[in-house]
């Protein structure tokens, strides 16, 4: 019986527990919270049911356009967004209470299929033994024949910031709020920030986001920034762009950001969105000859082992590419690789991205920067979301399709989507990347008239027959 450890039960941790006891491991996941990890209880799953209930939002505002108004009975003026009241109070009440019965749902699949569960804390006892204390304060050393660490990223804190999780918080402590913020202030234009950003807006916020870069989203697609901040603006946020905040305090009933250059912004809460830090402090990494890199993220190979024999690593704290679907990807392939089974190293140039903002910003292969930058050679066209017929049906003007081919042969090599719902659309995409297809063949796959997936099929068709390294943009 190989006897396999896990520490940590979010998705890098809980997949490869499944795939570990499906391939005949004996299994033992260690979690001090609970089954799903942060990822369920505190990022991933939270974040995007409030950007669930924000979407509603985002598509009533469009109600006016599309020939929908208030009872006769409202005063002149009023749209129907005038006529919804927010219950912040439910809205996360709903939130964490959703995330807690995917936690329980996912222990209950786990010890349905055999897995062992500690409550509690790991600590590698060298690279053969894992030091478990449970809950009660009682410790345990399990031996181990593999060891996977899949103990993920907490918030990062700015020292002049300190989070007390009422009016300076970080991504996990806003589902505390019982009221809507008078004035948020967003601090941080990744990934995270835009996305509560974008939700609060919706939800008829005034929200203030402070960016370090002259755009949103500056690890993103350009041009997808480019939109955002345009519809971000247009909606009547603020957005402060190259302001570096260092500090934040209370000051009364309400908080105040000190920017870099001297300049404050006041508001009733701050959200600081600078980024995460790996948990990997006091794990016993050094000791047991597993090496790290400076930021203390684990370095791993493509298949996720870590620079100790039968020692391996999977999600955030690897910072290979911090999203839940990589980290399940890491599990999984360290439990084939580790038990023997058929496993391809991870690809990152498959790996389909998204951006929960209205519109969504979807991603996969090679990217518009590594184009420009000629380190891959790449034909592409830009169709606008306006011209779509399905877009125009449903309101919808900001957003584009954009699709990259090899300038020989027409493989298709990636694509970026800025759209509602992008996080759907993109899977065509990624499939056509993944199977190495052409444009040629993508143009001949039947879409469905009208739709949004039918830009897909009209970018490859505009491909066809071009030469050269042109961008057409339409």
């Amino acid at each position: 019986m190989t006897h396999v450890v896990i520490i940590g039960g979010g998705p890098g941790g809980y997949e490869a527990a499944l795939v570990g006891q499906q391939l005949g491991g004996k299994v033992t996941l260690i979690e001090r919270r609970g089954m799903g990890g942060a990822a369920v209880l505190t990022d991933v799953v939270p974040s995007k049911t409030l950007i669930a209930t924000a979407e509603v939002m985002s598509q009533i505002a469009r109600a006016d356009d599309l020939g929908l108004c208030p009872d006769q009975q409202e005063p002149p003026g009023r749209t129907v967004a005038d006529t919804i009241t927010v219950d912040l109070g439910r809205v996360n009440a709903r939130i964490v209470e959703l995330a807690a019965q995917q936690s329980v749902d996912i222990r209950a699949r786990l010890l349905a299929e055999g897995v062992r569960i500690i409550q509690g804390t790991g600590r590698l006892d060298g690279p053969e033994s894992v030091l478990a204390t449970h809950a009660d304060g009682t410790s345990e050393l399990l031996p181990a024949d593999i060891i996977l660490i899949a103990t993920g990223a907490r918030p990062r804190e700015l020292p002049d910031a300190p989070c007390d999780g009422q009016r300076i918080l970080n991504w996990t402590q806003m589902y505390t709020l019982t009221e809507l913020p008078r004035r948020l202030i967003v601090v941080g234009s990744g990934v995270t920030g835009a996305e509560f950003a974008s939700a609060y807006n919706a939800l008829g916020v005034d929200v203030v986001l402070v960016s370090s870069r002259n755009q949103v989203l500056p690890s993103e697609d350009e041009d997808a920034g480019r939109v955002l901040q345009s519809v971000f603006e247009e909606s009547g946020m603020t957005i402060m762009s190259r302001a570096r905040a260092v500090a934040a305090a209370v000051v009364g009933d309400g908080v105040v950001v000190t920017l870099e250059d001297g300049r404050t912004v006041e508001g009733s809460h701050v959200l600081m969105a600078v980024g995460a830090v790996p948990n990997t402090d006091g794990l016993g990494l050094e000791e047991a000859g597993i090496h790290t890199r400076p930021g203390g993220q684990i370095v791993v190979d493509r298949v996720s082992r870590t620079t100790a024999r039968d020692v391996y690593a999977a999600g955030d704290c690897t910072g290979v590419f911090n999203l839940a679907s990589v980290a399940a990807m890491q599990g999984r392939i360290a439990m084939w690789h580790a038990l023997g089974d058929a496993v391809e190293p991870l690809d990152l140039k498959v790996v389909a991205a998204n951006v929960f903002t209205a519109p969504e910003i979807a991603t996969v292969g090679v990217t518009q920067g590594e184009v420009e930058a000629g380190v891959v050679r790449a034909r592409e066209v830009m169709l606008q979301l306006g011209s779509n017929a399905r877009a125009k049906m449903q309101g919808l003007k900001d957003g584009f399709i954009k699709v990259f081919c090899l300038p020989t042969t027409g493989i298709v090599i990636g694509g970026v989507i800025v759209a509602p719902h992008a996080s759907e659309l993109i899977h065509t995409l990624s499939l056509a990347v993944r199977a190495k297809i052409t444009v040629d063949q993508l143009a001949q796959v039947f879409t469905v008239y009208p739709s949004l997936s039918g830009s897909v099929g009209e970018a490859a068709r505009r491909l066809h027959g071009t030469a050269g390294d042109e961008a057409l943009v339409y």
